[in-house]
């Protein structure tokens, strides 16, 4: 069966950005030493923060700062959004092969959609930036002070707004907040490997398949769509 044909409007797959479109990890980390370096203290270079990307970056301020004996959170959270405003989010490659998946879910019928942890105006001007905007139905995310970030009250309203039947739609994300915000809605969570999360938390929150390439990935959203349509996930 051609991996195209089998999608159609009634489908929708909703994508996560970090770890999953964009290799984000080095402008976040870069604009997250740039603010702890604004509140007096040098980055350590041994501490690894790749566990900082993809969640809502405000609930794991307070903990990176632990390690500084600093509890300026919301300073540190206003300094880090300037930095990557200005730098940070310009060194956010397209992750090779996802542009040509966004492609080939446009143009197999089904409705693109864009769920992520990150405030919804810089996600459409990291977008834009890569001219991928066009490509999405719509874009849902955080407000600009973070809130509205969780991902199953997220999903839960695109799935309102735009109608979209459970058995007719699939997360893909790379982390256990795409999983587990996919289930409480009970739809589908694909979870792919070249992000952030991995293998061991992905398979712990559950993800219904994993996807190791990109140039895998249409046909696992497939695969994972026929599986819903004849079995949806339980209520």
């Amino acid at each position: 069966m051609n991996v195209l044909s089998s999608l159609n409007h009634h489908d929708a797959v909703l994508l996560d950005l970090d770890g999953t479109i964009i290799d984000s990890r080095a402008g976040i980390i870069s604009s997250l030493h740039d603010a702890i370096r604004d509140l007096g203290h040098e980055p350590d270079p041994a501490e690894d923060l790749t566990w900082v990307v993809g969640p809502p970056l405000h609930d794991l301020v307070a903990r990176v700062l632990t390690h500084y004996g600093d509890d300026r959170a919301e300073e540190a959270v206003r300094r880090y959004r300037y930095h990557y405003e200005r730098r940070g989010m310009h060194r956010s490659p397209v992750f090779p092969g996802m542009r040509e998946v966004i492609e080939a879910v446009t143009a197999s019928g089904a409705r693109l959609f864009l769920a992520t942890s990150k405030p919804v105006h810089l996600a459409r001007a990291i977008l834009e930036l890569r001219e991928l905007t066009p490509y999405f139905t719509a874009l849902y995310g955080a407000r600009p002070d973070d809130t509205g970030a969780e991902k199953p009250e997220l999903i839960a309203q695109l799935l309102e707004e735009h109608d979209i039947a459970r058995n007719h739609a699939v997360m893909v994300g790379d982390r256990r907040f795409d999983i587990s915000g996919a289930h409480a809605n009970h739809i589908r969570g694909l979870g792919v490997l070249w992000g952030y999360g991995g293998e061991e938390e992905l398979t712990e929150a559950g993800a219904d398949a994993l996807v190791t390439d990109p140039g895998e990935l249409m046909a696992a959203i497939r695969g994972q769509l026929a599986a819903a349509h004849i079995h949806p996930a339980a209520e």
